[in-house]
């Protein structure tokens, strides 16, 4: 018994450590310096900076996911997907043009995300069958 609890902490070690971390689940978000320098940083080809936004930035990404009605499995999904779609927009953002990062990995995120929406819909129902509504939102 003590064996099959000790694996159980053991593989849910990392589970365990943010549920008990003061700091809840998602890192805060930077302030418009810090992320001004780690974009700098990134510009110069830094890695520890890109993972430096990556992590601040999940919390964007749980945000955007929670506005779309899912199902629990569904929901780690989108967030998995989200994740791809603020690396996307981290990957591509150029700040020169005046954007927050914020704001584009915003739309890179919904877009990633309402464009695997849309192929679950679309390999669940026939074209003819989806709801108008749906329609505009997903083709």
């Amino acid at each position: 018994m003590f064996a099959g609890l000790l694996a159980f902490l053991s593989s849910n070690l990392l589970l365990l450590i943010l549920h008990v971390s003061p700091q809840g689940s998602f890192p805060k978000p930077l302030s418009a310096k810090e992320e001004a320098e780690y974009l700098a940083r990134l510009e110069q080809g830094d890695e520890q900076a890109r993972q430096k936004l990556i992590a601040h930035n999940l919390r964007l990404v749980s945000h955007i996911v929670k506005k779309y009605p899912n199902t629990s499995t569904e929901t780690d999904d989108l967030i998995s997907i989200g994740t791809i779609g603020l690396i996307k927009g981290i990957n591509t953002f150029r700040g020169a043009k005046g954007t927050r990062l914020a704001t584009y990995a915003a739309k890179c995120i919904e877009n990633a995300t309402l464009s695997q929406m849309s192929f679950w819909l679309k390999k669940e129902l026939p074209i003819g069958e989806l709801p108008s509504r749906l329609l505009k939102i997903c083709i």
